[in-house]
């Protein structure tokens, strides 16, 4: 599997990912997603109690996450838990955070459709207005209501492709540009905000 590691910056943090040729797919590092979102000082122990709740609900997030080999802070290359596009936006609900929709543009930019992006607005509003009317505390009461902010989406996706007797699900998802990775529009030292 001929693979490509690359770091952007989304908010002055990294965001490791890996674009892998044989599936023709990115993936980023679930705990550089978690900090970007979280500003947690510990990441991977957010992960590590997340990871223990999806897996715990069945959830499909968890099932899809892999280990590919990703620079780590000595420079070598080492396992780390990752996820797809796809993954890292059902992740992001799973998560409460103020940096979810700005994250979810740097992530898809113009490569998703407007129905894509209206059911992520959907998702993110549903979670907003629960939120409100619920005032949830603490972790999992927020998470509950982000996942079930999704689930509203999810609903509404599964309604819509049965009208229409076709997925609305875009296969030119997120970074999966035809340009290799080298070529996004900015570079490792940029910053993107």
């Amino acid at each position: 599997m001929a693979e490509q590691n690359e770091i952007q910056l989304f908010d002055g943090k990294q965001v490791r990912y890996v674009w892998d040729e044989e599936q023709e797919k990115y993936f980023f590092s679930v705990v550089d997603v978690i900090q970007v979102l979280t500003d947690s000082t510990t990441p991977r122990r957010y992960w590590s109690d997340l990871k223990r709740k999806l897996e715990a609900e069945g959830s499909e997030v968890y099932e899809k996450i892999v280990q590919l080999k990703l620079p780590a802070p000595d420079g070598k290359l080492r396992l780390t838990d990752v996820a797809d596009t796809e993954q890292v936006f059902r992740l992001i609900q799973s998560v409460p955070s103020k940096k979810a929709e700005p994250f979810k543009l740097w992530l898809a930019r113009d490569n998703m459709t407007n129905v894509e992006l209206m059911l992520n607005g959907l998702a993110e509003a549903a979670a907003t207005e629960l939120s409100k009317r619920e005032n949830p505390k603490g972790f999992t009461q927020n998470a509950n209501v982000a996942q079930r902010g999704g689930d509203v989406a999810h609903v509404a996706r599964e309604r819509l492709e049965q009208e229409l007797g076709d997925t609305v699900i875009s296969d030119k998802r997120a970074l999966n540009f035809t340009n290799p990775p080298e070529e996004l529009p900015f570079n490792d030292a940029e910053e993107v905000k």
